[in-house]
């Protein structure tokens, strides 16, 4: 019990200690399938050559910033965050395409490194995500959310410029986002299985 007391005394003496920032930020997503130079360019081409249509999203959040001992940070953030996902209905009789759109809470808890001082750190931790759409209507169909709690991971870098923060980050995926679409006049059920790893870049200020 001393041990625990004493590991929670000193915790709490770091923390009170360290320097605590606040910005908020702002994130252009796109869907990419890796973390390669080589998806992240098929990505741009894809978001040009599409106008950004079924290839973008946003989010918009606020960010704390823990300094830690040895050049190391916490970084837990709150995000909304917003993009849709475009997919034909498997059969020949039913020429439909549905949106399943997601509208999330996403609360990453990330490690980062300094690497100089705040101009230049980069990250890593996991992510839990809430999906809030549900009961959404396409056609004859309609949306049976059956988990809207998922969890992932983002790593990425962040550059600082005085109260100016430039951020770019990849996310992927543990568990994926599982929905049932459900014909109204058959009652055939076609079941999303999926949530496409995500290219994060944006901008922040910290207050």
């Amino acid at each position: 019990m001393n041990k625990v007391i004493s590991v929670f005394l000193i915790g709490a003496s770091v923390l009170g200690s360290a320097q605590v920032k606040l910005a908020a930020k702002a994130n252009v997503l796109f869907k990419t399938d890796s973390p390669t130079w080589e998806s992240v360019k098929g990505t741009a081409v894809k978001v040009y050559n599409d106008s950004g249509k079924n290839s973008t999203g946003y989010n918009v959040g606020l960010s704390v910033k823990i300094d830690l001992p040895a050049s190391f940070f916490v970084m837990p953030e709150i995000y909304y965050t917003t993009f849709k996902t475009e997919f034909d209905i498997p059969d020949p009789l039913v020429n439909t395409t549905i949106e399943a759109q997601s509208n999330r809470v996403d609360l990453p808890v990330l490690l980062g490194y300094r690497i100089l001082g705040d101009n230049l750190g980069v990250f890593l931790g996991p992510v839990a995500s809430y999906n809030l759409t549900t009961d959404n209507q396409f056609d004859d169909f309609k949306e049976n959310a059956t988990d809207n709690f998922m969890v992932g991971y983002q790593f990425g870098a962040q550059v600082q410029l005085q109260k100016l923060i430039l951020n770019a980050r990849y996310e992927g995926a543990f568990t994926n986002d599982q929905r049932n679409f459900i014909n109204k006049n058959t009652n055939e059920t076609i079941r999303y299985d999926s949530r496409p790893s995500l290219f994060l870049v944006g901008l922040g200020y910290e207050f």
